[in-house]
C-alpha cells in the first residue's frame, strides 16, 4: 500500500512562472548553471546551484553556498514571486513534446514507503552526490526538485486526470526547448480521494529518476526524526516530493556509450573480436539506430556498423543480464574493450539520445575512437529489474522530457 499524499505548495507567482521553472540541477555543470542564472535573474537555479551567486573562489559545497540557497528563496516567497496555498492540494503536471504528451501527478511520497521497498529504486546512489542535497534539503527546509516516480496504469486514476484537465489550468507555457508545461490543481474532494485510494492499493511504485534526490530527502527525514524523537509520521519530513505518472505515458531514450581507445587493438583485430559474440554488419556513413532489443550501432573511423547479439545472448531471460547495455559490458566492453567498471573508468563516456546519433559522430571524430548507439530501455524492463529487487548498469535509461524544478516546493 503506498502513501501518496496531497501538500501546500509553495509556487510560483503565474506571471513569472516560465522565468523561475529551471531544469533539474544535475543537468548543468557550475559555469553552465551561471550562465544560465546571467541570462534569467529569476531562474531556480540560483536556489538549486546557488553557487553561482559566487565567484569561483568559493567552492561550491561550501556550507555560504547552502545558506545562500536558503536566504534566496526565503527572499522570493518575502517579494510575492512564490505564493503559498492555503490548502492540502494534488495537483497535475503535464509536459509534451514533440507532440507526445505525459501528465503526472504532483504529491508528497512517504520515506517509509522508500525504505520498505514498496517505493522501488533500480539505481546505486554515490554518497558525494547524496551529502550536497541533504545539505541543500535540509538547510532550505525544502524539496525545490521533485522525484520522477512511475506507477502502472490504473484506468480511475486516467478517468480523474482526463476529467481534471477540461478545467482551467494553474499554469501554462512553453520553455526555451520548446517543452510544453501545464500545471492543474485537483480541487475536487471526490477526484483527490479517488487519487488518494487508487495509490493506496497499489503494491508497488517505481523511481524512474532521480534516485540521488529520493535518497537524500529520505536521509532528511531519518535526521529529523532523530531531532523530534516524538514525531507522529505526519509532519511534513516524512514525505518528499514527486511527480507520478502512469507507464504507458513514458518514454525512455536511448544513453549511448563513447570510448576513447581501442585497447591495444588495431581496428581489424577489434573488430575480430567483436565477432565472437555479435554479427557485424559493415552499413557505410548512413547513421544506424537500433531499431530493436539486442542490436547495437557502431561508429568506428567515419563507418557505420550494426551489431546483432548471437542467438544465445539473445536468449538470456534474467532481467538484468539480458538488458541490452548488460550485454554491451558482459561481451563487448569488458572482454573486448577492458572496461570492468563503467563507473569508475576515464575512458568511456555516456551520451544521453537526447544529444542525438551526430553527437557520436562528432565525439569519434573529434576525441573519442568508437561510440555506440543502444536500443533504449523499456520501461516494463525497469519495472522487472527493480520488482527482482536487483540493480541496473549504469546510465541504463535517459527519461525525456526533464521535469522543471521551482514550479512546486514542499516546505519541511
Amino acid at each position: 500500500m503506498a502513501k501518496i499524499k496531497p501538500f501546500r505548495c509553495i509556487r510560483p507567482n503565474e506571471t513569472v512562472v516560465s522565468k523561475v521553472a529551471a531544469l533539474p540541477y544535475d543537468v548543468y555543470n557550475r559555469e553552465e548553471a551561471k550562465v544560465e542564472v546571467e541570462k534569467e535573474p529569476l531562474s531556480f537555479l540560483k536556489i538549486d546551484r546557488a553557487e553561482t551567486q559566487f565567484d569561483e573562489t568559493v567552492d561550491t559545497y561550501d556550507a555560504k553556498v547552502y545558506a545562500r540557497a536558503k536566504e534566496t528563496l526565503q527572499a522570493m516567497i518575502a517579494n510575492g514571486t512564490f505564493v503559498t496555498d492555503s490548502e492540502e492540494c494534488y495537483y497535475l503536471y503535464e509536459l509534451i513534446m514533440n507532440g507526445r504528451a505525459q501528465t503526472g501527478i504532483v504529491a508528497c511520497a512517504s520515506i517509509d514507503d522508500y525504505m520498505n521497498q514498496v517505493i522501488k529504486k533500480h539505481e546505486n546512489t554515490r554518497e558525494d552526490k547524496e551529502i550536497d542535497r541533504i545539505n541543500h534539503v535540509d538547510i532550505c527546509n525544502a524539496q525545490t526538485g521533485p522525484i520522477f516516480l512511475a506507477y502502472r496504469a490504473v484506468a480511475a486514476l486516467n478517468q480523474v486526470v482526463d476529467r481534471v484537465k477540461q478545467e482551467d489550468k494553474l499554469y501554462g507555457f512553453t520553455s526555451e526547448d520548446g517543452i510544453t508545461h501545464n500545471v492543474w490543481k485537483v480541487m475536487k474532494a471526490k477526484d483527490n480521494t479517488t487519487i488518494k485510494e487508487c495509490f493506496e492499493n497499489m503494491e508497488q511504485i517505481y523511481i524512474a529518476d532521480g534516485h540521488h534526490r529520493c535518497a537524500s530527502a529520505v536521509k532528511v527525514g531519518l535526521k529529523r526524526r532523530k531531532e523530534n524523537p516524538h514525531y507522529t509520521g505526519e509532519e511534513e519530513f516524512n514525505y518528499f516530493l514527486s511527480v507520478l505518472f502512469p507507464d504507458e505515458q513514458l518514454m525512455i531514450m536511448d544513453y549511448n556509450r563513447a570510448v576513447k581507445d581501442l585497447n591495444g587493438h588495431s581496428k581489424e583485430e577489434f573488430l575480430a573480436a567483436i565477432e565472437q559474440h555479435f554479427s557485424v554488419t559493415l552499413l557505410g556513413e548512413k547513421e544506424y539506430r537500433p531499431d530493436r532489443k539486442g542490436t547495437v550501432g557502431m561508429y568506428l573511423d567515419k563507418q557505420w556498423y550494426k551489431l546483432e547479439a548471437k542467438e544465445d545472448i539473445q536468449a538470456i531471460t534474467d532481467p538484468v543480464d539480458g538488458l541490452d547495455v548488460s550485454i554491451l559490458q558482459d561481451y563487448l566492453l569488458a572482454p573486448v574493450l577492458g572496461i570492468e567498471d563503467p563507473r569508475m573508468d576515464k575512458r568511456i563516456e555516456f551520451i544521453g539520445g537526447i544529444r542525438g546519433l551526430g553527437e557520436l559522430e562528432r565525439r569519434v571524430n573529434t576525441d573519442m575512437k568508437v561510440a555506440f548507439a543502444m536500443y533504449p530501455t523499456s520501461i516494463q524492463e525497469l519495472f522487472a529489474v527493480a520488482d527482482a529487487n536487483r540493480l541496473m548498469p549504469p546510465k541504463s535509461t535517459w527519461f525525456e522530457p526533464k521535469l522543471r524544478s521551482g514550479i512546486f516546493i514542499h516546505q519541511l
